[in-house]
């Protein structure tokens, strides 16, 4: 008997947004993922240009 093996593609990052109180990212399946602020200290305590300063890293697997 032979196995069957499924290849799954994990869905990446599309962009981001980040708010005075989330961090939002829309994925390339078409979903989008929010998560508070508060969650990430640096974020938060930065100014509006330095969370506007980000880029997608890694093909999208990765936010900097």
């Amino acid at each position: 008997m032979n196995p069957s093996t499924v290849e799954t593609q994990l869905p990446t990052a599309v962009t981001a947004r980040i708010t005075d109180d989330m961090v939002s990212v829309d994925l390339s399946d078409g979903r989008s993922i929010s998560v508070p602020l508060v969650w990430y200290p640096r974020l938060s305590h930065a100014t509006v240009g330095e969370r506007n300063n980000w880029r997608l890293i890694g093909g999208g697997r990765g936010i900097h």
